[in-house]
């Protein structure tokens, strides 16, 4: 059985860890430079995903002994390529992109907020009156409508007075 050191196991480890984690670090801005800016965007489920795992894949290289340099590399190409075919499929796929990725939701239109996408986005009316005054817009009379975007972020549509062909007609429920 390996001897267990809990507060000094010398040099040799501190510096493995100095060198591995230079290396891996370059190799991930790197391999995320080469991926495209939709890598580093708003994050979707599976980007999320991704950015969890080259997380978990840099922290075990970093303090794993028996994994190598080339094996983190590896999988960070593997990661960011399927980071890359997610996103490729999810443009040319809408049943893709219907199972893998949120559609935005309307949570408030016309004076009223619309408790049925609130409960279901497990959303609280604060949050969002919350979000309306970092917009600068100190009264609900001045909103035309609330969307819960795909990415999480809340977007605030101000009433205007003559509104057709709006860029959330798509999310109207058809009565």
């Amino acid at each position: 059985m390996d001897k267990i050191e809990i507060y000094w196991n010398g040099f040799e480890p501190l510096v493995r860890i100095l060198i591995v984690g230079t290396l891996a670090y370059i190799s991930i801005v790197l391999v995320l430079r080469m991926s495209g800016k939709r890598t580093l965007a708003k994050m979707n489920a599976f980007d999320f995903v991704i950015t969890v795992t080259i997380g978990a894949v840099f922290g075990r290289v970093l303090t794993a002994k028996n994994v190598a340099i080339s094996e983190a590399v590896t999988a960070f190409v593997l990661l960011a390529f399927l980071q890359f075919i997610f996103s490729y499929v999810e443009t040319r796929s809408s049943s893709f992109r219907k199972i893998f990725t949120a559609r935005p939701k309307m949570i408030y239109y016309k004076d009223s907020f619309i408790e049925k996408n609130l409960r279901k986005e497990r959303l609280v009316k604060s949050d969002v009156l919350g979000s309306i005054r970092k917009k600068g817009i100190g009264s609900l009379e001045e909103v035309e409508a609330i969307i819960l975007e795909a990415d999480g972020t809340i977007s605030v549509i101000e009433k205007a007075s003559n509104r057709r062909n709006t860029t959330y007609d798509d999310l109207l429920e058809k009565k």
